[in-house]
């Protein structure tokens, strides 16, 4: 019997999926895998692009959660810092050495704004979006109590539906009140129009960001009349990036999944109406799933289900294939339609996640791979951090 394989003093097959330097066929699965020739091909192209438009690009954390894919954002794309959803999961981050960090979300509890502004003592410049004016005291007094600077983003809500104020006097307002509160700094606006970035027609969306951009611009007025221009006017993502940035009122972008790509994006269709996954970025991440039963004569069944993806937003494609399909999943188990029985007990499958966010933060691990070998083995490192 062969010797467990370890790796770190972890164990293959227990504590991790796979070690370096390990045949991709010999990676246990269900897990994650990432194409590394794909992944930095993307984020090298994000990184062109955004030099090329003058944008600065703070690549979103929350789609990987790894401080391993963000230092490669950062090197290779040029990647300014990271947007964060949560507190917990700017820590992992702050800790993990990324100095630029917004958080992209309101954050309302005390306990979690103290801990908030203790992150700057970490060396790191620390944001966060408000849209209550009466949050802006409780961010003071943690940061004077701290004796640290939060940086404010004013967020408007232009055509999400979930949080930020809509007209220019609200903005104002906050923008005014942060400006003149010990330990704040007004720094500018978060203007993410989430609501629309994964509609399949490219006219539609920019019909949607034609919207956003006039209500920004309105708002960027108001704030130079009092003298509060700006420094920062953030937003856009993977479905949009192109619009903000030709709108001569952003600087800076969100982008998040142009990195890994999900089945889910990639059905939306760039200008020329091709779909975005067929030219504008690569499928990087993949879930890596083996058949495990093939006794139904039509249907293999593999160990990729409901617990290892999620599937809000559809049921993964099979990547790279055309005569099998997966049509449906349970908790341990995927069945895919294999009318030609083409595939065997033990054949792995590459699946494209239908969304890569929340599938990633099932998992604890990605495996990145190049040339059928396994290169690297990096952790999920905020998986979790929801609070």
């Amino acid at each position: 019997m062969n010797a467990p394989v370890t790796y770190n003093g972890l164990e293959v097959g227990y504590d991790i999926p796979a070690a370096p330097g390990m045949d991709e066929k010999d990676i246990q699965t269900p897990c994650l895998i990432l194409d590394l020739d794909a992944l930095e091909r993307n984020i090298r192209k994000m990184g062109d692009y955004a030099r090329a438009h003058g944008m600065r690009h703070r690549s979103h954390g929350k789609m990987h959660k790894s401080v391993d894919v963000q230092k490669l954002q950062e090197r290779l794309g040029g990647a300014v810092g990271v947007c964060c959803q949560k507190v917990s999961e700017a820590e992992v981050f702050v800790r993990g050495g990324i100095k630029d960090v917004l958080v992209s979300n309101q954050v309302r509890d005390r306990a979690k704004i103290d801990r908030l502004a203790r992150l700057p003592k970490f060396g790191a410049r620390i944001l966060v979006c408000v849209d209550d004016i009466d949050n802006v005291a409780d961010l003071s007094a943690a940061a004077q109590r701290q004796g640290t600077q939060l940086e404010c983003f004013v967020e408007i809500d232009c055509g999400a539906g979930r949080c930020g104020v809509t007209t220019t006097q609200d903005v104002v307002a906050i923008a005014r009140a942060i400006d003149a509160a010990p330990g704040l700094k007004f720094t500018g606006i978060q203007a993410y129009q989430g609501a629309m970035q994964h509609m399949d027609s490219f006219d539609d969306r920019k019909a949607k960001l034609e919207a956003a951009i006039e209500m920004v611009k309105n708002a960027v007025a108001g704030l130079k009349a009092v003298g509060l221009e700006p420094e920062l006017v953030s937003g856009g993502g993977t479905g949009s990036y192109y619009f903000e940035s030709a709108s001569g009122v952003y600087n800076e972008l969100q982008c998040g999944s142009y990195a890994f790509m999900d089945a889910d994006y990639g059905r939306i269709h760039d200008k020329d109406g091709r779909r975005i996954d067929q030219g504008e970025w690569e499928n990087a991440l993949f879930i890596l799933t083996s058949v495990m039963s093939h006794v139904k004569a039509d249907k293999a069944i593999v160990d990729a289900g409901l617990k290892a993806q999620s599937v809000d937003s559809g049921l993964p494609v099979v990547f790279g294939r055309e005569d099998v399909k997966y049509i449906k999943c349970s908790d341990e188990h995927g069945v895919v339609e294999d009318p030609l029985r083409v595939l065997r007990v033990n054949d792995k499958l590459r699946l494209i996640p239908g969304h890569c966010d929340p599938t990633c933060n099932i998992h604890d691990w990605y495996v990145g791979v190049r040339g059928g070998k396994v290169e690297v083995l990096w952790p999920v490192s905020a998986r979790g951090k929801a609070y």
